[in-house]
């Protein structure tokens, strides 16, 4: 598994959803998830096995992410 890091403008995006967002079939898992409400900015440090496992773990929850790596 790869380590990454993305950041999501948290506009639209409540707990519930990242709540949600923790399991699914792609395999990724969520290390640590941080709330920066200065800049309503989410980010997740996820291990997963490839940034195209990221980015469909992302399109299934409706999660637009604004930087990934």
């Amino acid at each position: 598994m790869a380590r990454f890091l993305d950041v999501h403008l948290m506009k639209g995006l409540d707990g519930t959803l990242i709540r949600n967002a923790l399991a699914d079939e792609f395999r990724v898992t969520h290390l640590n998830i941080m709330y920066n409400p200065e800049v309503d900015q989410c980010y997740c440090l996820i291990d997963a096995s490839t940034m195209e496992t990221v980015q469909k773990h992302h399109d299934k929850l409706g999660i637009k992410w604004d930087y990934v790596s």
